[in-house]
């Protein structure tokens, strides 16, 4: 039997409220600059309470024709592929296609009940920073096959999925990351569409509440492994612990059998996952309404079996007394992360910068994030492309500029850095949701060529 749950809608003085509180940008204003929160030991000031929760919406204002974002010196960016629908992963496959996720959130009632006037309001935030869009449910494939840094080629390489994301091939199958389900396709070099039925790998927390919804996907070195992130179904556990269960978390999967066990917990919303060395290291969103100049977003090295502090505690071992009951004896076990990415910037996409050729501070033994932007700090933080430096294992200093702008002298978001990857070439390939284009960065020393003409597989 379909459940149904009931839509709380806003009526009278508390609905104009909440409607004044988005359209005015209610709340605090931070007191520290964006930088405090960035790097090993980020400033961490007393949590700021206030009557309704801070929000500052940049709303959404796609680019104007031929203008882009601003690339840092000594670099270039340009269209790779436009007139998408919300892309917000990229994926490059061995021959040098890409591989896009065209998705937005899926129908979610329970969250929809649960929330009531809040989520009413929440509606009107997302909508107006352009991420209200029904989902597309599809992954488009791009082809540069003249090499001239712009793809020619596109065609829908499978439709019908369920909120994908995350992506990845191992030998002959593609993996995928949709919101409820780890799935497979058949693939051969060549492809532009996928030839075989979708497979059902393994179940991935999702059901009708699914508040952070969209889960990522890496592999292990050999292939025998597959890591999922799936982020928790709350803030700070509002609604209560029964709805985490294998949320916020990081999943391993046994590729052959689809066995799978939770790696490590307490990530309030992993997404983008990347390997440095044979250290995983994941980009994680922290939690809301402490105020402006908390809680940092941050990147951190995975351990087997480690706990991070959601819901009991942020940032290592600082209690968060909204989560009940208190859990010390969890506190206590807490990790402190090990990069924080600054408060609110929304830190989605991370990719290791091996192979890449942008020259100048962008070794290639860093990592690249996209910071989809914030919408409840003000002034805002993140709307770019930042690139994190690492001296062998760790990261070394401060963050540094790779692609900005995406901010209106009006505060007008024209595009949201979203999933970062480093094609083929050297190049960095940028998913812009609001844009709905994929940008490409390149450096002096990038090949010119992102890989020679692919024929299509044969019939």
């Amino acid at each position: 039997m379909a459940l149904s749950f009931p839509v709380r809608r806003p009526h009278g003085a508390s609905a104009l409220l909440a409607l004044a509180c988005v359209l005015s940008a209610c709340g605090e204003s931070a007191l520290l600059r964006v930088d405090a929160g960035y790097g090993a030991d980020p400033a961490l000031p007393p949590p700021v309470k206030t009557v309704l929760p801070t929000v500052k919406v940049a709303t959404a204002q796609p680019w104007p024709p031929g203008e882009a974002p601003t690339a840092a010196a000594g670099t270039t960016v340009q269209l790779f592929a436009n007139q998408l629908d919300h892309p917000r992963w990229v994926y490059v496959l061995p021959n040098g296609d890409v591989l896009v996720a065209e998705t937005n959130a899926p129908e979610r009632p329970l969250r929809q009940a649960l929330l009531g006037i809040r989520g009413w309001v929440m509606g009107l935030v997302m909508q107006r920073a352009g991420a209200a869009t029904p989902s597309a449910d599809r992954i488009t494939l791009l082809r540069d096959a003249d090499g001239d840094g712009s793809a020619e080629v596109r065609s829908v390489f499978l439709d019908h999925l369920h909120s994908p994301l995350g992506m990845a091939l191992v030998g002959g199958e593609l993996f995928i990351a949709n919101t409820d389900a780890l799935v497979k396709v058949p693939y051969q070099a060549g492809d532009t569409r996928a030839s075989g039925p979708i497979t059902r790998v393994a179940d991935l927390p999702g059901g009708p509440l699914n508040h952070h919804w969209t889960k990522g996907l890496v592999a292990s070195a050999d292939g025998s492994r597959l890591y999922v992130s799936v982020g928790s179904n709350s803030n700070v556990a509002e609604h209560g612990m029964e709805h985490e269960e294998g949320r916020a978390a990081i999943w391993e999967f046994d590729r052959a059998s689809g066995q799978g066990r939770v790696l490590a917990s307490g990530l309030r919303n992993p997404v983008g996952m990347a390997w440095q060395g044979d250290v995983l290291w994941t980009a994680v969103n922290e939690r809301d309404e402490l105020g402006s100049d908390l809680v940092p977003d941050y990147m951190t090295s995975v351990r087997d079996g480690g706990f991070y502090g959601w819901p009991y505690s942020y940032h290592g071992q600082n209690v968060d007394t909204r989560a009940q009951p208190p859990r010390p004896e969890r506190v206590a076990q807490a990790i402190k992360p090990d990069y924080a990415l600054g408060n609110h910037t929304a830190s989605l996409g991370l990719a290791s910068a091996r192979g890449s050729r942008l020259g100048g501070p962008f070794a290639d033994s860093g990592m690249f994030v996209g910071q989809h932007g914030s919408w409840n700090r003000k002034p805002p933080s993140g709307y770019k492309v930042i690139y994190v430096p690492f001296a062998g294992a760790r990261p070394s200093g401060p963050p540094v500029d790779v692609l900005t702008g995406f901010l209106s002298a009006e505060g007008q978001a024209r595009g949201r850095p979203v999933g970062v990857a480093v094609d083929r070439a050297g190049g960095l390939l940028v998913a812009d949701d609001v844009g709905n284009v994929i940008w490409r960065v390149t450096g002096a020393t990038t090949t010119a060529r992102l890989s020679p003409p692919v024929p299509p597989a044969a019939p």
